[in-house]
Parts: C-alpha cells; structure tokens; sequence
C-alpha cells in the first residue's frame, strides 16, 4: 500500500470544512421530504419544523451520530472469495451505473437497453480481474410491468458471481429484490448473513434536500441491515456553490445529513462515504460529468472521509465522450488517478460514456485495463533490497545489461503492468497487423470474453428456484449472437503472456 497519500486540504481546512458543514446543518437545515424521517430525526434531538418541513440540526447531535458509523464497509458477493471490504482489500473498482442506452455492439448504434444487455454485461464483468463491483451497468427496456428492477438485479445475480449492487425505485421493489436474493440463497436467513446484493439512494437532492421515496429506501435497509450507501450528487453552479470549497461543504453537511438520518435508525448502519461532485459548465450548463474538477474535488472529499473515519467512494472516470476516443481516455483517466493517489477507497468507473447515458462493451473492457492501472498504482510496489540492486548494478558494470540477469527473469513478469489492450508494437508492426485502434482492439476483446462458458453462472436447480418465485420473469440467459468468435487474431495479442496475461 502506498505510504501516505497525496492531500489538497490543509488539516486547518478539514476543520474549517466540518465547522462550515455544522454551521449549515444548525443554521440552514434540510427539507425532509418523508414524514417518517422527520419523526426519526425529531426524536433524536433534532429541530422540526411541521410547515416548512425544514429540519436543522444541533452540533452535538450531528457529532454523537457520525461517529457511530463504522470504519468498514463490506461488498458481499455470492462467491464468498469475491466478497470485498473496504478499506482492507485496497482499491475496489466498481461498473458505472444505470445507463438508459447501450452502443450495439455490431452495429455501433445507439439503442435503449435491455435485460439481455446486462446478462452480457454480467458475464463480462465476471472475466475482468479490474472490476470487482457489478453496479448494474443499464437500465431494462424490456422489464415487464411491475418488475422494472427485478429486471435488472435477475440477469445480473444469474451471470456474475461478483457482488452486485444498484439503486431501486421504492420498497415494494426493495422486497423484490430481497425475495430474489432469498431464493438464490436458499433462505431469507441465508442472504442476510451474506447479503450479495447492496442497495444505492440519492437520498439528498442537493440542495439540502432529502425527497420520499429514495430517504424511505435508506430507513428501509437500515432497519433490515441490507448492506446500502448513499451518494451525493451535486452540480457547481447549479445545485451548489460553483467554487469548490462550497461545494465541498454542501457536500459534507449533505452526507453528515445522511448519516445522522441511518445512525437514528440503527446505530452502526455502514455507510460509505460516496459522491459525485460535478462543475456544470456554464457557457451552456452542460453536465460535464468528465470535468477534472470531479477528481479535484474528490481529492478532498477523501481527505474528509478519512478526517470522519469512514470508508469513502466516489464515481469518478466518467466522460462527455460520445465514442471510446481520447477525450474519454483522458477524462476517464485524469480524475480517478487524482482520487488514488488521495487514498479513495471505492471507484466508480466502468463501461459508460456520453455523461452516464450510453454503456460501450469496448469500453468496459478498456475501463478494466484503467481499473489495473489504478490498482497498480496502491499496491505494495515491494521495492525490495537495495543491496541485492546494488550487487546486480556492480556485476553489470558500465555499459552493462540487465536483460539476461536471473533477477530480470524473476521480476519480467510483475515489476510493471503488462496491458492487454494498449499496443506497445513499433507503427510498422501495428500496421502490418491491420493498423487495429484501442477501442476496435477492446472490442473484439469483450466478444471473445463473452463466448466463452459462464462458470459463474448460477446453477440450474437454484435459477428453476428462482423462476418458480416469479411469473412473467425475463429470461436472464446470456445468448451470444452467431458470428460473435474469438475476434483477434492470435497475431494482434500481445505476445509472450497468456491469454489472461499476467495481472
């Protein structure tokens, strides 16, 4: 793990920021949209106010509550060994989710998605050693009626035995997706001692206010100890200040709101400490989700989670690009590697562009390499013995080489990242190969991945289980459109690893 962490915040700021967060909370409050939560916070000391239905909240109470959220957060997955926990298992990468299109990929068009997309999308997930999360990436155009999650959270536990997590529309879905979660595990019982699915709220709509029925889902899974965390999603110069540093205290008092609200419920409800800071662009107030603002004020936001104790996250990585071209390569770079050097613990990333609107499987799987990197970056990167390297340098002498040392041969393999996706061949190389570009690279990738068998698939006596628990299901099944092959030539992969390569 990385020694200490890149900081943007003086430790005189983390205390400015809280004490402004504070004074927001006792001064300004929140308009709490769900009677039930205003009775919560109301017998807990804070102020209601019945007609505006403001709540503001006293600085003792604001403190007492935050520090009863813990220190961890856990993602359970339905293969225990995949089951993550945060912080402890370093940085965990997570799908971005929720998009309502999907970029076809044999035609390159843009369609809405469907449950069969995610299906794909599960399956591909479950082969990409850089994600760890499946947050269910598109929505399902298909679902029928009464079953808009369930047609989302189906193909995904049937096809990816990593932990799956995304946001539901209201309670009755909520029980759904716990009777779902039930019958793959074989009891109620069973999934709560390892809950596989996490739940996701926006319970604040910033400004400074937590609507009905996203706040009914956090005092729902608090209540019934579903693993759930909310994010904050504000945009500067619209629904917050558009300098940082107010952002970042809206910010703050947003999610001490949140906190507060969950410890009411049940004392040591986990919680991460989870946003999205986007600075709109204000020649046209476009959602410049890809802006390097977001990381700029991520960098900051890790340093307050880290000031409260508490596991922190954030989507980041995002783009305004409309393909898999540079601009989301940069965008989709510059801001997660400012939140990994701050020490972020959770990163959303994978798979959508276009500011959330559209998944590209091409660009999962480029997202995935991203995810390696940035991995890469925290590990332990065993620097090793300086008097072996000095011996080795001594025995090489001046004008020396390396390439045929057994420390060399030893090492070839880990010391550096070895991609899979970026070509590093001399031009004469890459063009005698078809001059193939990253994003055409990636995607071929991603349709040989996805014909290959689903071992994570769940097994056919418990999805009979499942099926019997629900009329008028989708199916769920991941089907490989004909023509869909091992895409690269053996001639176009990077030579000398294997078909996984090394890391």
């Amino acid at each position: 793990m990385m020694s200490h962490y890149a900081e943007l915040l003086t430790p005189a700021q983390i205390i400015a920021v809280h004490d402004a967060s504070l004074e927001i909370l006792d001064q300004v409050g929140v308009l709490v949209r769900n009677e039930e939560a205003r009775r919560r916070f109301g017998r807990h000391g804070c102020r209601v106010d019945p007609q505006t239905q403001i709540v503001t909240f006293p600085r003792a109470v604001v403190e007492e509550f935050r520090r009863l959220v813990p220190p961890t957060f856990t993602f359970h997955a339905r293969d225990e060994a995949l089951t993550k926990t945060i912080p402890g298992n370093g940085l965990v990468i997570a799908t971005a989710s929720s998009a309502p299109n999907l970029i076809d990929p044999d035609n390159g068009e843009d369609r809405r998605s469907t449950s069969q997309d995610i299906a794909r999308i599960g399956h591909l997930v479950s082969q990409l050693p850089g994600i760890d999360v499946f947050s269910i990436s598109v929505l399902a155009d298909d679902a029928p009626d009464g079953q808009f999650s369930l047609s989302r959270f189906y193909p995904a536990v049937k096809n990816c035995s990593k932990p799956v997590r995304t946001s539901v529309m209201d309670i009755r879905e909520a029980r759904q997706i716990l009777k779902l979660g039930a019958l793959v595990a074989g009891s109620e019982a069973s999934f709560l001692a390892r809950p596989f699915i996490t739940f996701g709220y926006c319970s604040i709509v910033s400004p400074l206010t937590m609507d009905f029925d996203s706040t009914e889902m956090l005092m729902f899974c608090a209540d019934h100890k579903l693993p759930a965390y909310g994010t904050i999603a504000p945009i500067g110069g619209l629904s917050a200040p558009l300098s940082m540093i107010g952002m970042l205290a809206q910010i703050n008092a947003e999610w001490l709101a949140t906190a507060v609200l969950a410890q009411v419920s049940r004392a040591g409800t986990p919680l991460i400490y989870n946003f999205l800071p986007v600075v709109g662009d204000m020649r046209t107030g476009a959602y410049a989700a890809g802006a390097v603002e977001t990381g700029i004020v991520a960098m900051a936001i890790v340093q307050m989670a880290r000031f409260y104790g508490v596991p922190s996250g954030s989507y980041l990585g995002l783009t305004n690009a409309k393909s898999g071209d540079a601009q989301a390569g940069f965008e989709k770079a510059m801001s997660p590697a400012l939140a990994a050097t701050a020490g972020i613990d959770f990163i959303v990333i994978g798979g959508l562009l276009d500011a959330l609107m559209s998944f590209d499987f091409g660009q999962l799987v480029i997202d995935d390499e991203i995810a390696r990197m940035l991995k890469r970056v925290r590990q332990d990167l065993a620097l090793g013995s300086l008097e072996r390297s000095v011996a080795e340098i001594r025995k090489a002498g001046p004008g020396g080489m390396f390439v045929d040392h057994a420390e060399t041969l030893a090492a070839m393999k880990t010391a550096a990242f070895l991609p899979q996706i970026a070509d590093r061949e001399r031009r004469e190389v890459w063009k005698e190969r078809g001059s193939v570009r990253t994003h055409e690279r990636a995607l071929s990738r991603a349709k040989e991945l996805l014909c290959h068998p689903n071992t994570a698939a769940l097994p056919a006596e418990i999805d009979a289980r499942v099926r019997n628990g629900f009329e008028n299901l989708v199916s769920g099944d991941c089907e490989v459109p004909s023509g869909w092959t091992a895409h690269l030539p053996d001639e176009q992969r990077p030579r000398r690893l294997g078909r996984r390569g090394s890391r």
